[in-house]
């Protein structure tokens, strides 16, 4: 039997993500693991979802780009300082090399295996956060995380985020195919 443990959010573990903004012409980042995936046919559509307290929120509306870098577990200590300390108060500029590509006001972070650079397409508000709908406008990947041209997840070893736990966790084994395990099923 089920227990009713009340109103929660138990869609975690989510990738972690470090998101890159630069804020009155100085380069941001910030640990964030609310990120979604709206459109991923066409023209590909993600989405961060920031307290509207951050620091960041405010390079994102002031030049309409950002970028979501996926990093591996060997830089768990960095991710999570970002995440500890505010761009207000603190120059996070430094914390990883990085550069800029088509959109010259997203900051990239070099050592991320997976970034995308994003264009602010709309913003969501609700009463405590802002949910920022970014078109991908480029996607890179570094050597080390392909395997034939094609992702290969295993090699980026991302980060994870519970919330529930409030722990980092890293990729388990794989346990079927998609589109293909399921035309084992007997009714």
């Amino acid at each position: 039997m089920k227990q009713k443990i009340g109103n929660m959010n138990v869609l975690y573990p989510m990738p972690v993500t470090i998101v890159g903004a630069t804020v009155d012409n100085k380069v941001n980042f910030i640990n964030i693991a609310h990120v979604g995936i709206f459109n991923a046919v066409r023209n590909h559509l993600i989405s961060i979802g920031l307290n509207k307290v951050h620091y960041t929120n405010a390079g994102i509306k002031q030049n309409k780009t950002f970028s979501v870098n996926l990093l591996s577990q060997k830089d768990v200590v960095a991710v999570d300082y970002i995440g500890l300390v505010s761009g207000k108060k603190v120059d996070k500029s430094s914390v990883f090399e990085h550069y800029f590509g088509e959109l010259k006001t997203a900051p990239i972070i070099t050592q991320a295996p997976l970034s995308m650079e994003c264009r602010l397409k709309d913003i969501y508000d609700t009463e405590l956060h802002e949910v920022f709908i970014g078109e991908i406008v480029a996607t890179y990947a570094d050597d080390s995380a392909l395997n034939n041209g094609k992702i290969d997840i295993k090699k980026v070893d991302p980060l994870l985020f519970d919330m529930n736990s409030v722990k980092y966790y890293r990729l388990g084994d794989v346990v079927g195919d998609c589109w293909s395990i399921g035309k084992n099923y007997k009714s």
